[in-house]
């Protein structure tokens, strides 16, 4: 299977030469230094290269989790912006949103004096230190208090325990944002074409996020990584799937034409097949 989309989501530079061509595109021209900088920072944090913290040291949240998730808002905002939806976003809204997606999961890197473990033993905070992070460095770019809210308030909404519903937004272009923003994230990662062989991966992150919180090992959702692969097709079609539809808007219908078939969810579908497959084949180890 290949993936939905045609970026190579291993190259920052890829997928910053990809923003910047769509901006450019819709007539958002003026925004390509500030995306520029934005990547060129991006990509220096999460390789070790931000004074003060570490690079990121896991490997299902990795950078290009983080990359493919921007590929995805992206394209949600090209055809949104096509189809002349509502609210209309401007370019500063459009920059809002990249920032966003390349820092929602910026929680995930471990301060310079924290040499324990992984970032995954932060998955259950790590919104709130994604945000933590946004507010310390986005005014060096200039984004002002009311925006950095905006900003905070869609990353916030990233996650299975948040739900758009629940958060107070200052204006329909946030609450936007955020739908654009919670659904790239889950797309970009389910869609993907190792999704079904990284889930075995995102356990362990799991496993050492209780193990650093105390969660007792009857409160936890999966008691091994066949259970993982065995909830995770119905994970899509009973919680993920609808909350899209309805919660966030149905805007992954901005990532077709109209007519046409969908191809992030059809690569999901076709990893939810393939996933039932190595559980029934007795190819998933406990």
């Amino acid at each position: 299977m290949t993936l939905p989309y045609e970026v190579n989501t291993k190259d920052p530079r890829a997928v910053s030469t990809y923003a910047r061509a769509v901006f450019l595109r819709l007539g958002w021209g003026q925004s390509l230094p500030l995306l520029e900088r934005v990547f060129a920072d991006v990509t220096r944090m999460f390789a070790g290269g931000y004074q003060g913290y570490r690079g990121i040291d896991m490997r299902y949240h990795d950078f290009e989790h983080t990359l493919q998730a921007t590929v995805c808002l992206i394209d949600i905002l090209q055809g949104r912006h096509r189809a002349g939806a509502e609210p209309v976003l401007s370019s500063r809204d459009g920059e809002l949103a990249v920032m966003a997606a390349l820092l929602h999961d910026a929680g995930f890197l471990k301060r310079s004096d924290d040499p324990e473990g992984t970032g995954a033993k932060y998955t259950l905070v790590h919104e709130r230190r994604s945000c933590e992070f946004a507010r310390s460095y986005l005014p060096t770019l200039g984004v002002k208090p009311e925006e950095l809210d905006d900003v905070c308030a869609a990353i916030s909404c990233t996650g299975p325990r948040n739900r758009i519903a629940a958060h107070e937004f200052r204006r329909p272009e946030a609450r936007m944002i955020a739908c654009i923003l919670m659904t790239a994230d889950y797309l970009a990662q389910m869609s993907a074409a190792d999704y079904p062989a990284k889930l075995q991966v995102l356990y362990r992150e799991f496993e050492e996020a209780f193990d650093f919180e105390g969660v007792p090992a009857d409160k936890r959702p999966y008691q091994g990584v066949r259970e993982l692969f065995l909830k995770t097709p119905d994970f899509w079609t009973k919680f993920v799937r609808p909350m899209l539809e309805n919660e966030a808007d149905g805007v992954f219908k901005y990532l077709s034409n109209t007519g046409q078939a969908n191809p992030y969810l059809e690569a999901v579908e076709t990893n939810m097949v393939e996933i039932r497959r190595l559980v029934q084949e007795g190819l998933v180890s406990v």
